[in-house]
């Protein structure tokens, strides 16, 4: 895909609409979101419960030297997609992170509105001042990569093993399926009985069982949120995991994303010439597995030596980025956005990079933007900002703006300054419904508990109070 609102061939969706990107990202527990909180949080994108803050011994065959963890990065980042309530030097995550969620998620938002503002993609129609929102899909990626990254944090320091694989598929559906598909409920309710897109195919009976199901990606149907089609990449990639770390495990890191690395390539070279290899490319994104790779190698950081650690990887992250950056202006947008999956790529090795600067909380000015109380709070609802914005997007423009507004930087200018604040508040009430309390309660009987608790507070204070 290529942005946000198109279809996974060239578009990304909403973009992350959602892994982290993001988790939310992917931003992208876990990524994310993204969560993802692309999430994708860790999004998109774009998250499991996390494991203890001790190390069963140093990674092995990582492809870094090893040494006890350092308390700059306390505990296994858990939210691949978006993250829980935590402050920034809270054990519990990686400084910095929740940052990285929460810019995705709202990059997504300011995509969907560009596409409204400036229809035409994949042609760049707007001023140089905002042309760079056409590229939805970078969210995404960063929501993939970070949920890869921040679910490979706690095995990475115990020898690149989980606990439990059935633990981890656990924790990450009670993560992220209440509120995707709370959201899906959402996306329906607007897309039925408040504004559906123009020109866009009605969802119906069959949208609802493959949206909810996660598979869209592999089952044609008419979509009620094009930001979910990320989810399901990712829900997929999840599946990926195990057998990842069994490799870096019995090989290398280097090893494990070389080998994806080489089969991804491979399916995109040949997709042209042979129809179900193309196929595979427009319909499951496989470049998206290299990114959520690199972002599985990154996590070695934080078991790796003070001579490894103390690189200056966000020099090196600045550095690898110079190829993308140079592709994109000499092809330009138009051949960039239609050919998402070598752009994408070519982001890899610079968003691996910043992860393990970040990480290492270097440069310390970025890590302390990161890390401020805004963007901390943004980060913590990515998730739920890159699962509900899209039918809000599509509402205001179509229902408020579009006609009214002249088209083009009025009618951008209007949206951003109705829709940001309007997704923005309505992912913290959602959040605070259908998703924060599953992230602060691993199961059915604590958070009864805790609902029956608060129910008894709201009807008896007094008894609250000693």
């Amino acid at each position: 895909m290529t942005t946000a609102d198109t279809p996974t061939t060239t578009a990304a969706p909403a973009g992350v609409d959602g892994s982290a990107g993001v988790d939310g990202s992917v931003a992208v527990d876990g990524s994310a979101a993204v969560n993802g909180s692309v999430a994708v949080n860790g999004s998109v994108a774009v998250g499991v419960a996390g494991s203890p803050d001790r190390t069963d011994g140093p990674a092995r065959n990582s492809g870094v030297s090893t040494a006890p963890p350092r308390p700059a990065v306390e505990r296994a980042e858990t939210d691949a997609s978006v993250p829980a309530r935590t402050t920034a030097d809270s054990p519990a995550r990686v400084v910095g992170l929740d940052g990285v969620r929460g810019l995705a998620a709202l990059f997504v938002v300011m995509n969907h509105i560009f596409l409204r503002a400036w229809p035409g993609f994949p042609a760049n129609h707007a001023p140089f001042w905002a042309a760079d929102f056409i590229y939805g899909r970078l969210a995404v990626v960063v929501f993939i990569a970070l949920s890869g990254f921040s679910l490979s944090l706690a095995p990475a320091r115990k020898g690149w093993r989980f606990d439990s694989v059935a633990r981890f598929a656990h924790r990450r559906a009670w993560r992220i399926l209440p509120p995707y598909w709370a959201a899906l409920g959402f996306s329906l309710v607007m897309t039925w009985y408040v504004l559906a897109q123009p020109g866009w195919p009605v969802p119906n009976g069959k949208s609802v069982v493959v949206n909810g199901l996660l598979i869209q990606d592999a089952v044609p149907a008419a979509s009620p949120n094009r930001a979910f089609w990320s989810l399901a990449i990712e829900a997929q990639l999840y599946i990926l995991l195990p057998l990842l770390l069994l490799i870096v495990r019995r090989v290398s890191a280097f090893a494990m994303a070389g080998v994806v690395a080489a089969i991804v390539v491979t399916v995109g070279v040949l997709g042209p010439h042979v129809a179900l290899m193309n196929d595979a490319v427009v319909k499951f994104t496989p470049d998206l597995a290299v990114l959520f790779a690199i972002g599985v190698f990154a996590a070695g950081i934080v078991a790796a030596s003070e001579r490894t650690r103390s690189r200056p990887w966000a020099w090196y992250a600045a550095v690898a980025a110079v190829p993308a950056v140079v592709l994109i202006a000499l092809r330009g947008w138009t051949w960039s956005n239609n050919n998402l999956f070598w752009t994408d790529l070519a982001w890899g090795p610079a968003i691996g990079c910043f992860l393990a600067a970040v990480a290492t909380r270097r440069p310390r000015p970025v890590v302390r933007v990161l890390s401020t109380g805004p963007l901390r709070t943004l980060g913590s609802v990515s998730y739920s900002l890159y699962l509900t914005h899209a039918p809000i997007v599509i509402a205001v423009s179509y229902g408020l703006v579009l006609g009214r507004v002249a088209p083009g930087t009025p009618t951008f200018l209007v949206l951003t300054a109705v829709v940001v604040p309007v997704t923005v508040c309505f992912a913290r009430l959602f959040g605070a419904v259908f998703e924060l309390p599953f992230q602060r309660h691993r199961g059915w009987q604590p958070l009864r508990r805790a609902m029956s608790e608060r129910v008894h507070r709201l009807i008896r204070p007094d008894s609250a109070t000693v």
